[in-house]
């Protein structure tokens, strides 16, 4: 029973990883909590290990998304290198600031976040393919926000990639592409610092790899890739202002459910 809850995660994940540009992460965590909590491991730990083992799982998910989006003319490399330095750099951080916090805590205040970049996008004028792109530095900074946000709360930084780019000379589509390629290095670099960071971690359950549960990664990641490439290929048949609204929903739904929980 477990196992199939974390493949119906993984597929749903999948889809909405190639469908807007996120990791997934934003359904991956709050199940993942979820049946943790009824396998009964520390309270102490689920949250995080919720987390590491989503941010595991979006290196699968982000490496089949970005490949259909590359097929497709959706990824803009030279965006996602111009982001990359700060994307490393902040992730980094995220990670080994988040392991220090209480896992309600972190569960909250993504919450709030989601929900405020939810109601931002909804109620704000659309700028998109007005303003050029913004300099190296600007880049940098956005790349390290991203980063350490991305990696503190387990999602590919979709969730904060997606606003940023929408405002600047993009397709919505190739905003969607830039920022699942973005994704693929939080997730590498968050997931190789959970588990070099849970080594030593007594109450860790069985099977698990520093912070992340090796049977949830291997059972959503098998899911998720093969629904991450439908996703994207869906991304490119929908238009963009459905798109955006699709996007919206989802981060108003994991608010509330982060918030309520």
């Amino acid at each position: 029973m477990v196992l199939l809850i974390y493949l119906l995660a993984g597929c749903f994940a999948g889809l909405v990883a190639g469908l807007l540009g996120v990791g997934g992460g934003v359904i991956i965590v709050p199940v993942l909590i979820l049946v943790f909590e009824a396998q009964g491991f520390s309270a102490a730990l689920l949250t995080h290990m919720a987390i590491a083992t989503s941010l595991a799982t979006i290196v699968f998910t982000s490496a089949s998304s970005i490949y259909q989006h590359h097929c497709l003319g959706g990824v803009r490399w030279d965006v996602l290198k111009s982001m990359l330095p700060g994307i490393v750099v902040g992730a980094i951080a995220g990670v080994l600031l988040v392991i220090q916090l209480d896992g309600e805590l972190v569960k909250k205040l993504i919450g709030i976040f989601a929900i405020v970049v939810a109601l931002r996008m909804l109620f704000k004028a659309s700028t998109q393919g007005q303003r050029p792109l913004p300099s190296a530095g600007t880049f940098t900074l956005a790349g390290m926000s991203v980063g350490a946000a991305s990696s503190m709360f387990g999602i590919g930084g979709g969730t904060f990639t997606v606003p940023f780019l929408s405002r600047y000379q993009l397709t919505m589509r190739q905003v969607v592409g830039s920022a699942a390629a973005c994704g693929m290095p939080i997730a590498l670099v968050g997931a190789a610092i959970n588990v070099l960071a849970g080594q030593n971690i007594a109450e860790r359950p069985e099977w698990s790899l520093g912070f992340v549960y090796l049977p949830a990664l291997f059972g959503v990641a098998a899911a998720s890739m093969i629904f991450a490439r439908l996703g994207a290929r869906l991304a490119h048949r929908l238009p963009s202002a459905q798109l955006k609204r699709i996007f919206v929903l989802c981060l108003l739904v994991v608010g509330a459910r982060f918030l309520l929980n």
